[in-house]
Protein backbone atom coordinates (compact mmCIF):
# COMPACT_ATOMS: atom_id res chain seq x y z
CA UNK A 1 0.00 0.00 0.00
CA UNK A 2 1.41 3.39 -1.27
CA UNK A 3 1.72 6.42 1.18
CA UNK A 4 -0.96 8.08 -1.02
CA UNK A 5 -3.71 5.06 -0.64
CA UNK A 6 -2.50 5.40 3.44
CA UNK A 7 -3.43 9.19 3.02
CA UNK A 8 -6.79 8.86 1.44
CA UNK A 9 -8.60 6.03 3.78
CA UNK A 10 -6.69 9.13 6.33
CA UNK A 11 -9.38 11.75 4.48
CA UNK A 12 -11.80 9.24 4.31
CA UNK A 13 -11.43 7.86 7.95
CA UNK A 14 -12.02 4.78 6.51
CA UNK A 15 -12.29 1.95 8.80
CA UNK A 16 -11.36 -1.15 6.46
CA UNK A 17 -7.56 0.04 7.20
CA UNK A 18 -7.82 0.29 11.44
CA UNK A 19 -4.89 -2.50 12.66
CA UNK A 20 -4.02 -2.24 8.99
CA UNK A 21 -1.95 0.44 9.64
CA UNK A 22 -1.49 3.99 12.07
CA UNK A 23 -0.65 6.98 11.22
CA UNK A 24 1.27 9.67 13.31
CA UNK A 25 1.18 13.19 12.78
CA UNK A 26 4.85 15.15 13.34
CA UNK A 27 3.64 18.77 14.47
CA UNK A 28 0.97 17.00 17.20
CA UNK A 29 3.07 14.47 18.19
CA UNK A 30 0.34 11.81 18.16
CA UNK A 31 -0.51 8.36 16.26
CA UNK A 32 -4.24 7.58 15.12
CA UNK A 33 -6.26 5.15 13.54
CA UNK A 34 -7.17 5.50 9.97
CA UNK A 35 -10.85 5.57 11.25
CA UNK A 36 -10.05 8.62 13.33
CA UNK A 37 -12.51 11.62 13.21
CA UNK A 38 -9.85 14.12 14.03
CA UNK A 39 -9.24 17.19 11.87
CA UNK A 40 -7.38 15.62 8.68
CA UNK A 41 -3.52 16.78 9.28
CA UNK A 42 -0.66 17.96 5.88
CA UNK A 43 -0.09 14.65 4.02
CA UNK A 44 3.23 16.08 5.10
CA UNK A 45 3.38 16.01 8.34
CA UNK A 46 2.63 12.46 8.26
CA UNK A 47 4.80 9.24 9.12
CA UNK A 48 2.83 5.90 8.63
CA UNK A 49 3.36 2.58 11.27
CA UNK A 50 2.36 -0.68 10.90
CA UNK A 51 1.66 -1.57 14.64
CA UNK A 52 0.48 0.97 17.73
CA UNK A 53 3.92 -0.42 19.59
CA UNK A 54 6.23 0.86 16.41
CA UNK A 55 4.39 4.71 16.57
CA UNK A 56 5.07 4.66 20.10
CA UNK A 57 8.34 3.03 20.12
CA UNK A 58 8.99 6.17 17.53
CA UNK A 59 7.65 8.62 20.29
CA UNK A 60 4.48 9.35 19.58
CA UNK A 61 1.45 8.92 21.98
CA UNK A 62 -1.91 7.60 21.29
CA UNK A 63 -4.52 9.18 20.38
CA UNK A 64 -7.33 10.24 22.86
CA UNK A 65 -10.05 10.29 20.46
CA UNK A 66 -9.87 7.12 18.69
CA UNK A 67 -7.84 5.31 20.85
CA UNK A 68 -4.93 3.93 18.77
CA UNK A 69 -3.12 2.13 21.61
CA UNK A 70 -6.11 0.01 22.26
CA UNK A 71 -6.70 -3.33 19.92
CA UNK A 72 -10.37 -2.21 19.52
CA UNK A 73 -11.97 0.76 21.24
CA UNK A 74 -15.62 0.57 21.21
CA UNK A 75 -17.03 2.78 24.51
CA UNK A 76 -20.79 2.27 23.22
CA UNK A 77 -19.80 -1.48 23.74
CA UNK A 78 -18.54 -0.94 26.81
CA UNK A 79 -21.34 1.56 28.15
CA UNK A 80 -23.70 -1.75 26.44
CA UNK A 81 -21.91 -4.06 28.11
CA UNK A 82 -21.61 -2.14 31.59
CA UNK A 83 -25.39 -1.74 31.47
CA UNK A 84 -26.24 -5.06 30.74
CA UNK A 85 -24.21 -6.34 34.11
CA UNK A 86 -25.93 -3.69 35.88
CA UNK A 87 -29.15 -5.14 34.68
CA UNK A 88 -27.97 -8.43 35.24
CA UNK A 89 -27.35 -8.00 39.43
CA UNK A 90 -30.40 -5.63 39.61
CA UNK A 91 -33.30 -6.63 37.70
CA UNK A 92 -35.15 -8.23 40.64
CA UNK A 93 -35.04 -4.33 42.08
CA UNK A 94 -36.49 -2.56 39.59
CA UNK A 95 -36.44 1.27 41.14
CA UNK A 96 -32.44 0.59 42.09
CA UNK A 97 -31.69 -0.63 39.13
CA UNK A 98 -33.23 2.47 37.08
CA UNK A 99 -31.54 4.96 39.47
CA UNK A 100 -27.72 3.05 38.38
CA UNK A 101 -29.02 3.33 35.03
CA UNK A 102 -28.92 6.93 35.31
CA UNK A 103 -25.97 7.35 35.86
CA UNK A 104 -24.48 5.45 33.07
CA UNK A 105 -23.76 9.41 31.95
CA UNK A 106 -26.50 9.31 28.51
CA UNK A 107 -30.04 10.15 28.44
CA UNK A 108 -32.66 7.73 28.20
CA UNK A 109 -33.20 7.44 25.06
CA UNK A 110 -29.84 6.94 23.95
CA UNK A 111 -29.23 4.51 26.73
CA UNK A 112 -31.71 2.49 25.18
CA UNK A 113 -30.27 2.56 21.70
CA UNK A 114 -26.83 2.11 22.55
CA UNK A 115 -28.15 -1.44 24.64
CA UNK A 116 -30.49 -2.28 21.44
CA UNK A 117 -28.06 -2.10 18.73
CA UNK A 118 -25.47 -4.63 20.89
CA UNK A 119 -28.02 -6.52 21.91
CA UNK A 120 -30.68 -6.84 20.13
CA UNK A 121 -33.36 -5.63 22.95
CA UNK A 122 -34.41 -3.05 24.79
CA UNK A 123 -32.79 -2.78 28.43
CA UNK A 124 -36.49 -3.18 29.97
CA UNK A 125 -36.83 -6.14 27.60
CA UNK A 126 -33.77 -7.29 28.72
CA UNK A 127 -35.12 -7.05 32.14
CA UNK A 128 -38.48 -8.44 31.51
CA UNK A 129 -36.86 -11.73 29.91
CA UNK A 130 -34.39 -12.07 33.18
CA UNK A 131 -37.35 -11.34 34.88
CA UNK A 132 -39.79 -13.91 33.30
CA UNK A 133 -36.80 -16.38 33.39
CA UNK A 134 -36.65 -16.48 37.02
CA UNK A 135 -40.57 -16.71 37.57
CA UNK A 136 -40.44 -19.74 35.56
CA UNK A 137 -37.73 -21.37 37.63
CA UNK A 138 -39.26 -20.46 40.83
CA UNK A 139 -42.70 -21.20 39.72
CA UNK A 140 -41.27 -24.85 38.50
CA UNK A 141 -38.87 -25.75 41.39
CA UNK A 142 -40.68 -24.30 44.29
CA UNK A 143 -43.29 -24.18 46.30
CA UNK A 144 -43.53 -20.67 46.90
CA UNK A 145 -46.52 -18.27 46.97
CA UNK A 146 -47.42 -16.82 43.80
CA UNK A 147 -47.16 -13.37 45.28
CA UNK A 148 -43.60 -14.35 46.38
CA UNK A 149 -42.28 -15.08 43.50
CA UNK A 150 -43.93 -12.01 41.86
CA UNK A 151 -42.26 -9.78 44.50
CA UNK A 152 -38.63 -11.05 44.15
CA UNK A 153 -38.52 -11.24 40.50
CA UNK A 154 -39.27 -7.45 40.99
CA UNK A 155 -42.84 -6.62 40.09
CA UNK A 156 -44.89 -4.16 42.82
CA UNK A 157 -47.99 -5.82 42.41
CA UNK A 158 -49.21 -9.33 42.20
CA UNK A 159 -52.00 -8.06 39.42
CA UNK A 160 -48.73 -6.72 37.26
CA UNK A 161 -47.07 -9.81 37.33
CA UNK A 162 -50.04 -12.31 36.35
CA UNK A 163 -50.99 -9.65 33.28
CA UNK A 164 -47.20 -9.66 32.54
CA UNK A 165 -46.67 -13.67 32.72
CA UNK A 166 -50.06 -14.32 30.96
CA UNK A 167 -48.94 -11.83 28.36
CA UNK A 168 -45.82 -14.02 27.57
CA UNK A 169 -46.37 -17.08 28.08
CA UNK A 170 -50.22 -17.48 27.53
CA UNK A 171 -51.54 -19.07 30.55
CA UNK A 172 -51.38 -17.36 34.45
CA UNK A 173 -48.43 -18.24 37.18
CA UNK A 174 -50.80 -21.04 38.64
CA UNK A 175 -51.32 -23.26 35.55
CA UNK A 176 -47.70 -22.88 34.34
CA UNK A 177 -46.76 -23.94 37.78
CA UNK A 178 -49.49 -27.61 36.78
CA UNK A 179 -47.97 -27.72 33.12
CA UNK A 180 -44.49 -27.30 33.97
CA UNK A 181 -43.75 -28.86 37.62
CA UNK A 182 -40.62 -30.53 37.90
CA UNK A 183 -40.83 -33.77 40.82
CA UNK A 184 -39.17 -32.81 43.96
Amino acid sequence: MTDQEKYQAVINNDANYDGVFFYAVKSTGIFCRPSCKSKIPNAENLLYFDTAEEAIAAGFRPCKRCRSDLLAYEPMKEIAAQMKDMIDAMFRESSEMNTKLRKVGLSQSRMVDVFKVTYGVTPKGYADSLRLQEAEKLLKETDDEVIDIALSVGFGSLSAFYRFFKGQKGVSPSVYRKQNRTNK
